[in-house]
Order: C-alpha cells, then structure tokens, then sequence
C-alpha cells in the first residue's frame, strides 16, 4: 500500500531498508559480545544500536547464536579476503591495518569463539589453518631450514601479537598502533621457533589448588569449573557437588555465582602483585629485572593456569563495581612493566610501550593455551625469551 501524498504538502519520506543491514547488525553485535561478553548482550540492545526495533532483527537472524555465527564467519571472511598476498612483509603489515582496523571485535578471535557449537568451532579453526598457512608459507621460503611445526609455532605467536590489541584499551594512534605490530611481528619471525616438544599420549593433568578451608575448597572448585567449561554453563550446585556440600552450603560462604567469580579475580590479582614483588626484589639493574618478571609471570602462567585462564576471560562477567575496581588493579600491574620498560628504552612513547607490554603478555597466555599448559612440551622456556624478544622489539 502507497501513502499518497496530501495535496499542497510534500510527499512523505519512505524509508529505506539498507542492504547491509545484516552486516550492520552482525558488527554491532561482535562489538558488544567483546565487550560485554555474549551472554551479557540481548537481540533488544543488539537491535537499538542500529535503530531498528527488536522484533525486526528477526527477519534477518533467527536468534542471538545466528548473530554470533555470522559475525565469526564475518571476522574471518575479512581478514581471509585481505591477506591474498604472498609477499611475508606485505602480508604482517595488512595484519597490523586489520588489527588496529578490527581491534573492537578482536575478542571475537580471543575469547567469545568458544561459545560457538562444536560444528562452528571447527569452520572457524579450519578459517584460523588457512590463515597461519598463508603466513607459513612465505616465512618457510625466508628460514627454509625450518620445518611446517616451527612456521606454525612462530605464526601462531605472532596471531596473538596482532590480536592483543583487543584485550586491552590503551590507547594509542592509528599509525603509531600499525607500525608498533608490525615492529614487533617481525620481532618474534625472527626468534627461535617456540616449537612445542612432544608429550606422552594420554590426559594431561590438571594442577590442583592447595585448599584447606571450606571458603578455600570452593573459590578452587569454582575456577576449575569456570575454566573448564566457562561461567554461564556453571550453576552453583555443580560448585557445591564438586566442594562436597549442597547449593544451598554454599552461600553460607558467597552470596551468590558473580561473588566466587569476584573472589578468583581477587586472587588472581593478589598472586599477579606477588609474583611481580618478588621477581623485582633483588634484580641487578633494569634489564635483569624485565627478565625476571618475564619469567615470574609465565611461571605463574603454568603453575596457575586454571585461575589465569579465568582471570583473562570471564572479565565481562564480573559484577559492575568488581570490574571497575580489578581493572584500576590491572591497568596498575601494567604500568609496572610500562615504567620498567621506558627506563629501559627512553625513546619508546608510554602510549606504545602499553601496547608492547600487552603483546607481550597475551603471547604468553596464548601460547601456553595452546599447549594446555603443559611444561612437558619445553613452551614455559621458550616463552620468557619470546616476551623478551617483543619488548626489546
């Protein structure tokens, strides 16, 4: 049906659906998901930050799962497209462009892929295979007395290289956030390849939390829980049969599941504080002790894995007030590595050595995933001279 225009009175405007609307809102979407976490968003909020109603996301997505799928498949769509290149050099600074371009929906890399079912998990690991071939290929032609495990090994660093950039706020230009990644691939392209050693076949097993109080015996339950199989997918009861006691035990010690959260955050906070005392107390000079807290951090990386693994990932489900607060205390632990590092290398802007610094520590969480935090494989080593690598860089 037409609206006819009132004599004397011009036409009405018809509005325009937009052709890239499912674009428009899959980006919309990505970028909340990262910074509000997947569960923290809602189709309604998605749909407002477009201007469309909340039933009309509807005829382009038939749930929020859609959304995340599409905007994976989006993310990975881009850089596949962008990194059709051969020359190594061209395509580390196309990485850098996209990195700094994507850095809101970087977490979609990082963090919220793991929400995907096991189908889409696998499409967007076949995605990530193509992209670390297109990157091993010319770095093998430039070191061919590598093999395919090396290439993949110093890819996979420099993937995270580019991608801690959306783990973090600091800000820094655009240029100057480019040149800083490009920098600091090349950096780890030229290291020892952090090749993972093999390991006995078989389950490997899971560090244990020294515990002794009840309180105790919970906070620990609760971060291996969280860490196995995320926080949403974790009720209290489940915490409460895994510490021996029933749900309704438990909030005699935690008012409620944000409040285990909360604590391990805490925790994490208090062990980070630790080990970063100790690594600087006694330090000969500067340079020993960036090597040390390089070395205090991976240690802490490997030995607690599971609260480190919680502490990187389950930020955006934090209460309001938890996260305000653990942020101040982060931002703080990176400021010790930022001021140690401009000592040591004057010419470096604060706002770059930021971003250097975190580089340098999610190269450290990612790979040490990536070996599930197995000091079998020999990764514990090669990851304190690779850290040192991307902050000398």
């Amino acid at each position: 049906m037409q609206i006819a225009a009132v004599p004397g009175e011009p036409a009405p405007e018809v509005r325009k659906r937009p052709k890239d609307r499912k674009a428009q809102l899959a980006l919309a979407a990505a970028e909340m998901f990262c910074d509000r976490g997947y569960h923290g968003v809602s189709l309604d909020e998605i749909a407002t930050a477009v201007g469309i109603s909340g039933p009309a996301i509807y005829r382009h997505f038939p749930n929020k799962y859609a959304l995340l799928v599409f905007a994976t498949r989006q993310l990975t769509d881009n850089v596949l497209a962008a990194t059709e290149l051969t020359d190594l050099d061209d395509l580390l600074a196309t990485m850098s462009r996209l990195a700094v371009q994507g850095r809101r929906v970087a977490g979609l890399y990082q963090w919220e892929w793991r929400y995907l079912d096991a189908e889409h998990r696998d499409e967007f690991r076949g995605d990530l295979e193509i992209l670390v071939r297109r990157l091993g290929v010319p770095l093998l032609d430039l070191r061919p007395s590598m093999t395919k495990d090396d290439a993949e090994a110093l890819v996979r660093a420099v993937l995270s290289v580019f991608g801690s950039l959306g783990t973090h706020r600091a800000v820094i230009a655009k240029g100057r956030g480019e040149a800083a990644l490009h920098r600091m691939a090349w950096a780890v392209l030229r290291e020892e390849p952090p090749t993972p050693a093999p390991v006995p076949a078989g389950e490997i097993e899971e560090q244990a939390l020294r515990v002794g109080a009840r309180r105790e015996i919970l906070l620990a339950e609760a971060i291996k829980l969280f860490h196995r199989y995320g926080y949403h997918a974790v009720g209290v009861e489940e915490i409460g049969r895994a510490a021996g006691i029933n749900a309704s035990s438990v909030y005699r010690y935690f008012p409620g599941k944000s409040d285990l959260l909360a604590a391990a955050f805490y925790r994490a906070s208090e062990r980070v504080a630790e080990a970063t005392a100790v690594a600087l107390t006694g330090a000969e000079n500067d340079e020993d002790a960036l090597r040390r807290m390089a070395q205090s951090y991976v240690d802490l990386t490997f030995e607690r894995s599971a609260l480190v693994s919680v502490y990187l990932a389950e930020n955006n489900n934090l209460p309001d007030a938890d996260r305000h607060e653990l942020r101040k205390v982060q931002r703080l632990h990176v400021e010790e590595w930022v001021r140690l590092l401009v000592r040591l290398r004057p010419e470096l802007p604060v706002a770059e050595a930021r971003v250097v610094v975190h580089a340098a520590l999610n190269v450290v969480t990612d790979l040490s995933r990536w070996v599930r935090f197995d000091r079998r494989t020999g990764m514990d080593k090669h990851l304190v001279r690779l850290a040192i690598a991307i902050l000398q860089a």
